[in-house]
């Protein structure tokens, strides 16, 4: 690259070579070679210029002369080389313009602003965003976990809305203490103590939604049931939890002679002579009360096979629930050691199935229980359940009871509480 110069003196740059230099041609037409930048002044002189930096320029070297060393560009002595800004070291990439991140949270569907002040109120929000999904992929509830929850969160709202005046957020922090109390309750329902912690802590066999689903079994069995008497319905009521899921199930002579003792036999044949049961064509009625639990018999029942709309939807798990649940009532040591009659079993079962989880019978909004209903499932009259009814508060069944007025009140055992069916 090569630029010419006129008559007046310009600058000269030749690039032919691979160092940049400016020649200055004086008016005797000779020219002289100077480094680019040695000489940043103006033609007709005047301050010197500022670098991209904003630093003033180094001192400009002496006036170049006609001498052989200036002609060749080689420096005169006594001058060292001319010293050129040096560039600006490059900062990392995205140093300067990048905002210092912080972390952002999200709870009840709002987005925690990351400039929300104070700190610690953001850092909670986030916490308790966190702990609520946290808590939603668990897999069991905890109640207690989640009162605590509500709690921090009706804290959090409120300071929440102090600080930026949002009458919604207000609301929310309300909700969140309304949702705490309730939690607090039914933590408390499930446990069988008062809301204030007081009282004892009680492991229940049942779930709330399980004890719900026992209760739709007593009522399908007590609809259902193809024979009269207690003894049958006793029987009908294990068989059909053994055989809810899938209309089949295991039973061993254990079982049947411990359900109906001295009574077993004659109920099973009933139950297949009038179809109700099906026993595998190569296993006698007898053969099956002999039957033991490495090797026990699968018996059929019919309706509940599943051909056409199934009477219960539960799963496997809170079957064997249902069926250990039942079997625990039924085969109560107190009432094995008594010799209770298969009516007063049934009593047993049904009260627990309708208990509140304080142990007291019925829901807190009825008087007790309906004598008929009992009386219906048990294959009893009505009169006939006080008798069954004191037989329970001798064996320590139940803490209290009575028939008066068409009702049976009465109070769970503390003993018997796990079995509540928490109304």
């Amino acid at each position: 690259m090569s630029a010419g110069t006129g008559d007046r003196g310009e600058l000269f740059v030749d690039g032919t070579d691979r160092r940049r230099r400016t020649d200055r041609v004086t008016e005797d037409g000779t020219r002289h070679a100077v480094a680019v930048g040695a000489d940043r002044r103006p033609a007709g002189g005047g301050a010197a210029p500022m670098f991209s930096d904003g630093g003033p320029t180094p001192s400009p070297c002496p006036a170049p002369s006609s001498s052989p060393s200036a002609a060749s560009g080689t420096p005169s002595p006594g001058t060292g080389p001319t010293r050129l800004p040096q560039a600006r070291s490059a900062a990392p990439r995205g140093a300067s313009s990048r905002r210092e991140k912080k972390p952002w949270g999200k709870i009840a569907q709002r987005i925690v602003p990351y400039d929300l002040r104070p700190d610690v109120l953001r850092l909670e929000l986030i916490d308790l965003g966190d702990a609520f999904r946290a808590y939603q992929r668990r897999p069991e509830p905890d109640l207690a976990v989640l009162a605590e929850l509500h709690d921090r969160k009706a804290r959090a709202f409120a300071v929440w809305a102090t600080v930026t005046g949002d009458a919604s957020l207000r609301e929310e922090a309300e909700r969140a203490e309304a949702a705490a109390r309730t939690t607090r309750e039914m933590n408390a329902n499930r446990l069988g103590v008062a809301v204030d912690g007081s009282g004892p802590v009680v492991q229940r066999l049942l779930t709330r939604t399980q004890a719900a689903q026992a209760r739709g079994v007593l009522d399908h069995v007590r609809v259902h049931a193809p024979l009269p008497g207690a003894e049958a319905r006793l029987a009908v009521l294990m068989l059909t939890l053994r055989a809810a899921r899938a209309g089949t199930g295991n039973v061993t002579g254990q079982d049947l002679n411990g359900w109906l003792p001295g009574d077993a036999e004659r109920v099973l044949e009933q139950l297949v002579d009038v179809g109700w049961l099906r026993l595998p064509e190569t296993v006698t009625v007898a053969e099956a009360l002999a039957s033991r639990p490495e090797e026990p018999t699968q018996v059929t029942v019919p309706s509940l096979l599943a051909l056409g709309p199934r009477p219960f939807s539960f799963g496997k798990v809170t079957r064997a629930r249902l069926s250990g649940w039942a079997q625990k009532a039924v085969g109560d040591r107190k009432l094995r050691k008594r010799k209770s009659a298969a009516a007063t079993r049934l009593l047993a079962v049904y009260t627990a199935a309708h208990s509140r989880p304080d142990g007291r019978l019925a829901s807190a909004s009825d008087d007790g229980l309906d004598l008929d209903a009992a009386a219906s499932f048990c294959a009893l009259r009505p009169e006939d359940v006080t008798g069954h009814a004191g037989s329970l508060v001798t064996a320590d069944w139940l803490a209290e009871g009575d028939t008066a007025g068409g009702r049976l009140r009465g109070r769970l055992a503390e003993r018997v509480l796990p079995l509540s069916g928490l109304l």
